[in-house]
């Protein structure tokens, strides 16, 4: 397993001024990515280095935004004003996963602006929203990956997170996360989760918040 992208959440109106603002600090242009027909969500996204890839999701006015798990947070994320909501860990074998955290994945599909399809299963989206210091699960069953939808020029190498390092966030972090560095704080007056998202560009360090 691998560390495969993080997400970051906007209303639909702020959409627009938030993936400007991200791809303006980590010199990365974002891509209309499409929308999750499933979840009622739509999401732009930008790729990194070391095959990894930023998301920048919105909620939309529709039945599945408030009927599936990554609808309702994605929601819950808007209504609060929006910021970073997970960090999510890539699969080879999400059958295991199933079998570890004794429920089944959910089928994702994402349609985009040309009418390609991605489709992949994703696990762990509960267990994320009531412990948000948690990262989600995907496998990726389309060819193409997000991380190759566009020009790479920044890397990820610092995730913030809000809240104390739990054993089972400890074990997950040690097992699955390379080139990328995990720091976590208490700060009370936060919600627990993650705080900010260090990027490298161009020899510089970026803290995108």
């Amino acid at each position: 397993m691998r560390l495969d992208h993080i997400s970051y959440v906007a209303s639909h109106d702020q959409i627009p001024d938030v993936v400007n603002r991200i791809g303006s600090q980590i010199g990365t242009a974002f891509v209309d990515g499409g929308i999750h027909p499933k979840f009622g969500t739509r999401n732009f996204t930008a790729p990194l280095l070391n095959g990894q890839y930023i998301e920048v999701v919105c909620p939309l006015d529709h039945p599945a935004t408030d009927a599936t798990p990554f609808g309702k947070a994605v929601k819950r994320k808007a209504d609060m004003g929006g910021g970073w909501m997970a960090w999510v860990v890539a699969s080879n074998d999400i059958k295991i996963l199933e079998n570890l955290l004794k429920k089944p994945a959910v089928e994702g599909l994402r349609k985009k602006p040309n009418g390609e399809i991605l489709k992949w299963k994703q696990i762990g989206v509960m267990d994320m929203l009531e412990d948000s210091r948690k990262p989600f699960y995907v496998e990726w069953f389309s060819k193409e990956h997000p991380s190759t939808d566009g020009q790479p020029l920044s890397k990820l190498v610092e995730i913030v997170i809000n809240g104390e390092k739990s054993q089972d966030v400890k074990k997950i972090v040690d097992e699955v996360v390379t080139h990328v560095n995990f720091k976590f704080v208490n700060l009370t007056d936060l919600e627990v989760g993650i705080k900010e998202v260090v990027f490298e560009f161009d020899n510089q360090v970026i803290s995108v918040n």
